[in-house]
């Protein structure tokens, strides 16, 4: 492989006029393209084989309009001056409904005037607008539509705001600001590492080439495909890190081997053949780790886990094409525009010192290092999972006031009402109807049981329950488990609703998760195999990654769980909080979170441990000397993979800013796994086990010499696999 990347790097060098304008037509084509005919998103959430999913089939196709994805808009109604039943209050509210009732796809309007639709205080009701035919992928836009014709009721002094009833996949992310932050900082850490501006700019050019490319495929897959709203930003995530990290370290071994007097196309073939190669081994496992989300049963978490990846493939690619073309054009002048007292430090000064220091006491060091690494990872323990309901929105917020004003108006549980579906082989009759809805007021935590709705085919009768738990509390999940052991008298009882579907997310995942997690292990450490040929190297990788995924899930816990520092990150306490509630203010963490935290991070750690490796692979086959290719690998590669981490560091905390607070827990773990991995992980952690372990780093058994095809991903060509095992015996000692 090795030889092929070379070659192609050559290739690209010389043509450089001809590879920087096809990738920049293929960009502007694909985000004119996604521009121009629509980037087409799919807000469908679906968990085949559960309860929920089955009684959310059985309310679409039964009950009317209002019940398919993003049909039911709900307005929340406030009086601060007194009852809503009075007028000239009333009036304005019957004025609103009205005026709503006259808006597009519009086909129901509950008025707060009926059974259940005004509170006690009789200063808060709930508007409930049915919709149907309308476009199930614009939830937002639909909801501030039928907002907005509530403008009468507003005139007359009352509140109007639309209780949020989207799903997580309904919930579009836009984060520009975030974005621009992110790339500034990069800039910056690349004008430090190399001190040049010329060649600080290559790195951001190819990444933003390689986004954008990606994300106009994306958006032309919709087309054709589902495609979740959240692709666009998790492929814009992970497509500018790596984009930018993986043209950093071609770049850097260019600037390098320049520097050792070769000339400009010998230099840009030898950085291809050698870093290129670490460069395709480690998008390989990141794609690795997203495309293992299959395995997860849930089928948004799939699409969305290999629909990341193309932005990975991108990276991959503008960086062994579009990197050397650029090489190739700009030859020596790669280093002009200098920046005064930057970049004339020698790169690995520090970090050869750091991995000889290492390398004299490795024993102390690993214990060290476990120590941290394990009370870090402690708090993990204590991860707090469970759904993130609208309570936790920021303050001030529309999701947030409507879920203020429904606890306070209607109770806890109104704001995640269980929609209970029960069907029958023959006909639902109104007694059986009643029976079940009786039972299910015997049940503790059952705060109203409305009245049972049969449906017009009179083969399922729906039911809602009311509980007396918020979302986000863990007895609500509870309760929907319980309500599924009821005795139906003959009907076959299934419980739906938002709450009832996380639920049954959350316990697909947890079953499941062992199974992605071994597949990504085991997949990533075959892929190592492949490329070093070393099965302890490669098993070694494998649990290193797991040890830094616990220290940022440690992190996580800290911080969301225990609410140690939720306020840094600008997560809002309840109103009428406690000063010790403010102080530590916890915040479940979305049952799928984890799982995607895990394939993300693992993939991007590998990263680093590739290019580590890969220095001191090189470094070992040169003389044999473990000890020496330990020092000689971090000390080539330290600052590289430091500036690197740097940047996925900066953006990644650029997104903890966001609002949302699910990209918030993303940045926060994601920042703090990235910045222990390159820290503690790979400058003392991988060098001391290393150093400890000697020549077994490199034994692979005879058999399994002649198995493995030979890639030569450090850069040399390839040989004979006889000629290759001895020489790796005799380094051995073997």
């Amino acid at each position: 492989m090795a030889r092929f990347l070379g070659w192609l790097g050559g290739w690209c060098a010389r043509h450089g006029r001809i590879i920087l304008a096809l990738w920049v037509t293929l960009a502007v084509a694909a985000m004119g393209g996604s521009l121009v005919l629509g980037s087409p998103v799919s807000t469908e959430v679906s968990i085949p084989g559960t309860d929920a999913q089955r009684a959310h089939d059985l309310m679409r196709d039964g009950f009317g309009p209002g019940f398919k994805q993003g049909g039911t808009v709900q307005l929340v109604v406030y009086s601060p001056d007194g009852p809503l039943i009075e007028e000239p209050r009333k009036q304005a509210v019957d004025d609103a409904v009205a005026n709503i009732r006259r808006q597009e796809h519009v086909a129901e309007v509950n008025s707060p005037f009926r059974e259940g639709g005004i509170a006690s205080n009789l200063q808060i009701g709930l508007i409930t607008v049915r919709l149907e035919g309308h476009d199930s992928g614009k939830v937002a836009e639909n909801t501030q539509r039928i907002s907005q014709a509530a403008e009468p009721a507003r005139e007359a002094g009352l509140e109007v705001v639309a209780n949020d009833s989207s799903t997580p996949a309904d919930k579009e992310i836009k984060t520009g600001p975030s974005e621009i932050i992110g790339v500034i900082c990069a800039l910056l850490v690349l004008i430090f590492a190399f001190g040049t501006l010329t060649a600080a700019l290559i790195p951001i050019f190819t990444a933003l080439v390689s986004v954008a490319t990606g994300l106009g495929v994306i958006g032309l897959l919709g087309h054709v495909m589902d495609v979740p709203k959240q692709a666009g930003i998790m492929a814009t995530m992970i497509g500018l890190g790596v984009g930018i990290d993986y043209a950093l370290f071609l770049l850097s071994r260019y600037r390098r081997l320049l520097a050792s007097g070769l000339p400009v196309q010998i230099a840009v073939r030898g950085a291809v053949s050698s870093s290129g190669g670490a460069v395709v081994f480690a998008g390989g496992t990141v794609i690795i780790a997203l495309s293992a989300l299959m395995f997860a049963g849930f089928p948004l978490l799939a699409t969305l886990g290999w629909i990341t990846g193309i932005s990975v493939v991108m990276a991959v690619l503008t960086a062994i094409t579009l990197v050397p073309a650029q090489l190739g054009l700009l030859g020596h002048r790669v280093n002009a525009l200098k920046v005064p007292f930057l970049g004339r430090r020698p790169e690995s000064s520090g970090w050869a010192a750091l991995g000889a220091w290492v390398a004299r006491r490795p024993w102390r060091v690993l214990a060290g290092v476990l120590l941290v690494l394990g009370a870090l990872a402690a708090p993990a323990l204590s991860l707090k999972l469970g759904m993130l309901d609208d309570g936790y929105a920021a303050q001030g917020s529309e999701p947030r006031r409507a879920y203020e004003l429904m606890t306070v108006g209607f109770g806890p549980g109104s704001t995640g009402p269980l929609t209970v579906v029960a069907s029958a082989p023959g006909e639902v009759t109104e007694a059986a109807a009643d029976r079940l809805a009786d039972r299910l007021k015997e049940f503790d935590g059952v705060a109203h049981v409305a009245e049972p709705k049969v449906s017009d085919s009179r083969q399922a009768v729906m039911i809602q329950v009311i509980p007396d738990y918020a979302p986000s509390d863990p007895r609500a999940a509870d309760l929907v488990r319980e309500i599924r052991t009821v005795d139906g008298g003959g009907l076959d009882v299934h419980v739906g609703g938002e709450v009832a579907a996380l639920t049954d997310a959350a316990d697909r995942l947890t079953e499941r998760t062992p199974l992605v997690i071994g597949v990504v292990v085991l997949l990533s450490a075959l892929l190592l195999l492949l490329a070093f040929r070393a099965p302890v190297v490669a098993i070694k990788a494998a649990v290193m990654n797991l040890v830094s995924l616990g220290a940022a899930f440690g992190a996580l816990a800290a911080v969301f769980s225990f609410g140690v520092g939720s306020g840094l990150v600008g997560m809002d306490p309840p109103v009428n909080a406690s000063y010790v509630q403010t102080l530590f203010f916890s915040v479940p963490i979305e049952s799928y979170v984890p799982l995607m935290l895990f394939a993300v991070l693992f993939g991007l750690s590998m990263d680093y441990e590739v290019f580590l490796l890969t220095a001191v692979r090189q470094s070992y086959l040169k003389h044999g000397d473990n000890s020496r290719a330990v020092a000689e690998g971090l000390g080539s590669t330290g600052r590289v993979i430091t500036s690197a981490a740097l940047i996925m560091v900066a953006v990644f905390t650029a997104f903890i800013a966001y609002p949302d607070s699910m990209v918030k827990t993303f940045g926060v773990g994601l920042a703090v796994a990235i910045a222990v991995d390159a820290t503690l992980i790979r400058g003392f952690l991988v060098p001391s086990t290393m150093v400890l372990l000697g020549r077994i780093n490199w034994w692979c058994p005879r058999w399994l010499d002649r198995l493995l095809p030979n890639l030569s991903v450090e850069g040399h060509e390839e040989e004979p696999p006889a000629a290759r095992s001895e020489r790796f015996r005799a380094q051995a000692g073997v």
